[in-house]
């Protein structure tokens, strides 16, 4: 069995080998009905899920309203509002899904990013994309078929930033010297970066570049064809495992009994399903699901409470963690 690199605190609390854990996306509330979250309660509902021990949470990254897509996500700049969050919680992993590296320069996206992986002790998780509202690309005056390139320079961009002093020629962000230097370097040695999907890559770039894998909720079947794919790539590659992982909606009834239903990339469902479907999930090797209750029809804070007592417990063990010195 071979193990996950040690990272950062976010990454070895999240991420460990046979193991599934799970977080929850914000906004925290039911919004089902429009593009835009309220955004109420937002902070007490993340110290919530802290509180009663999920191991993290996850934002987005979304410069535009397009109102296409359908979804505003949680409004407000990613950064920003992880810095916000990070000195308002102590233990929680904060994660990006994800930043769309086109339509930002990495030197922005490599200083903040450590910036809040330093502020908050280690506990950054940054999901990185090509992005895929086309809407948005004109708009800043980017070329949306380029942006596998972009993707590419940016990703090693963000890598090479935490060396001291790096060298780097990029296309279409500039060329770095070594005679200048890029601070804050993250808490450890380095910023752990987790692919979205494909991100107009192969996946043996991914395997190979990246630290773990974010693909799209899928048929079970389908989707342990995907991380037994990810899996081989990734033992060709180099010393260590790297966890894959996926989100989920899901509206959780107050019947734990309450027999599966399916919507939009989810479930709605009772305690008893749900948990043998994450077990299902952790058997095909999937090592953590950020959930999403956008949908939920319950109060949410029932429903966070319901999900800490009757499924949590499943599967947040007591295995220690590796330590990061």
């Amino acid at each position: 069995m071979r193990e996950f690199e040690p990272i950062n605190k976010a990454y070895n609390s999240v991420f460990q080998v046979d193991e599934l854990s799970i977080g929850i996306v914000v906004p925290i509330e039911n919004y089902d009905q429009g593009l835009m979250p309220t955004m109420e309660h937002h902070l007490e509902r993340v110290e919530l899920i802290e509180d009663l021990g999920f191991k993290s949470l996850w934002i987005r990254d979304v410069p535009f309203n397009v109102p296409s897509f359908g979804d505003a996500g949680q409004m407000y700049d990613p950064f920003t509002y992880l810095g916000f969050l990070a000195g308002k919680t102590s233990k929680i992993a904060l994660g990006v899904s994800s930043i769309a590296l086109p339509l930002h320069h990495p030197v922005h996206v490599a200083k903040s990013a450590a910036t809040i992986d330093q502020l908050s002790g280690g506990r950054l998780l940054l999901g990185v994309a090509s992005g895929d509202r086309f809407d948005e690309y004109p708009a800043m005056g980017i070329d949306y078929d380029n942006r596998g390139e972009l993707f590419r320079e940016a990703f090693q961009y963000i890598r090479r930033s935490q060396e001291s002093f790096p060298v780097l020629e990029t296309k279409n962000f500039g060329d770095l010297k070594g005679h200048i230097d890029i601070l804050p370097k993250a808490k450890n040695h380095k910023i752990p970066l987790l692919m979205t999907g494909f991100s107009q890559q192969s996946l043996e770039w991914n395997a190979e570049q990246a630290d773990g894998w974010m693909y799209y909720p899928r048929d079970p079947r389908q989707q342990k064809y995907r991380i037994e794919e990810w899996r081989a790539l990734v033992a060709e590659s180099g010393e260590f495992d790297k966890p894959f992982m996926q989100p989920l909606y899901v509206d959780l009834q107050e019947d734990d009994n309450f027999m599966p239903q399916p919507i939009h990339l989810g479930l709605r469902t009772g305690a008893n399903y749900l948990n043998t479907y994450l077990q299902h999930l952790k058997t095909i090797g999937v090592n953590h699901v950020s959930i999403n209750l956008r949908f939920n029809s319950n109060r949410m804070e029932e429903t966070l409470e319901r999900l800490a007592e009757k499924v949590l417990p499943e599967f947040h063990t007591t295995k220690k963690e590796k330590a990061i010195i």
